[in-house]
C-alpha cells in the first residue's frame, strides 16, 4: 500500500483558509450593510406611520420617529437587517458565519479583564466630565430614556438599546469590518482604529467630547476583541456599558 510506502507518503489535504474580504471589499460591503441597518431602522418608523394612517410623508415620519416606542423599534429592527446583510457578504465568500466574525465565547478571566478596562474608561471620562463641569450623558439621551420611561416603554428601550443596538453595532465594526481589515495592508493596529472610527461615526448625534468618548471606547473594545478573539466578548462589554447607562438614567438618576 502506498500509504506505507516511504516512497510514496500518502496526500494529506491541507484545509484551505476561510476567504475574507480585503480592504476595499470590507469598506463597500460595511456601507452596503450599515445602509441596510439603515433600511431596516427607517421601515420601522414608515410602517408605524402606516398603522397609524398618517400621511406617508417626511414630516409624518420624523414626528414618530422622535417618540420613544417608535425609536427603540426601529432599533430593534436595525438588527435582523444588519445580520442578512453581513450573512449575504460571508455568504458569498463560502465562508462560515461563526468563523468570519468570531463568535466564541470568552473566558471569564476575558470578560472579567475587559470588563475592567471599560469601568477604568469610563471612570476616567466621569472625572474629566466633573472637572469640565459637563452631564456624564448626552442631555437628549437623558430626556429620551426619561420619557421612555414615563410613557410605559422602559423595557422596550432597554431592550433596543442593551440589546439590539450592541449586537448589531458590534457585528458591523468589531465583527465585519475588524475581521477584513485586520487582514489587510492596516494589520490587527489599523483595523482596530479604523473600526473604531467608522462605530464613532455612527453616533454623530453627539457633539465632539461624546464622540472623543465613544472612539476610546472602541479601541478598548477592538483590543480586546483581537486579544480575545471573541466577537461575544465585545458585544457583551457593549451591552453592559448600555444596560448600565440606560439603568442609571431612567431609574436611578435625579
Amino acid at each position: 500500500m502506498d500509504s506505507l510506502n516511504p516512497d510514496h507518503p500518502p496526500l494529506v489535504e491541507t484545509p484551505a483558509l476561510p476567504r475574507v474580504w480585503k480592504f476595499w471589499g470590507t469598506a463597500l460591503w460595511g456601507l452596503g450593510i450599515f445602509f441596510a441597518m439603515f433600511v431596516g431602522q427607517l421601515g420601522a418608523v414608515v410602517l408605524l406611520v402606516g398603522l397609524r394612517g398618517l400621511p406617508m410623508d417626511l414630516a409624518s415620519v420624523q414626528v414618530v420617529g422622535r417618540e420613544p416606542q417608535a425609536l427603540a423599534l426601529s432599533v430593534i429592527m436595525g438588527l435582523p437587517a444588519t445580520l442578512a446583510a453581513v450573512w449575504l457578504a460571508i455568504r458569498i465568500k463560502k465562508a462560515s458565519f461563526a468563523d468570519y466574525l468570531a463568535l466564541y465565547w470568552p473566558s471569564w478571566r476575558q470578560f472579567l479583564l475587559g470588563a475592567a478596562g471599560l469601568l477604568l474608561t469610563v471612570l476616567a471620562w466621569e472625572v474629566v466630565s466633573r472637572s469640565l463641569g459637563r452631564e456624564a450623558t448626552p442631555g437628549f439621551m437623558t430626556n429620551l430614556l426619561k420619557s421612555g420611561r414615563d410613557n410605559g416603554a422602559a423595557l422596550l428601550m432597554l431592550f433596543a438599546f442593551s440589546v439590539a443596538a450592541p449586537m448589531s453595532e458590534e457585528v458591523l465594526a468589531r465583527g465585519f469590518l475588524f475581521r477584513g481589515w485586520s487582514e489587510s495592508f492596516l494589520r490587527v493596529p489599523g483595523a482596530i482604529i479604523l473600526s473604531s472610527l467608522v462605530w464613532t461615526a455612527v453616533h454623530l448625534q453627539y457633539d465632539l467630547y461624546f464622540l472623543a468618548e465613544v472612539f476610546s471606547i472602541g479601541l478598548w473594545f477592538g483590543y480586546m476583541r483581537y486579544r480575545a478573539g471573541s466577537l461575544w466578548l465585545t458585544i457583551l462589554l457593549h451591552a453592559l456599558n448600555n444596560m448600565t447607562a440606560v439603568v442609571l438614567t431612567m431609574w436611578l438618576g435625579s
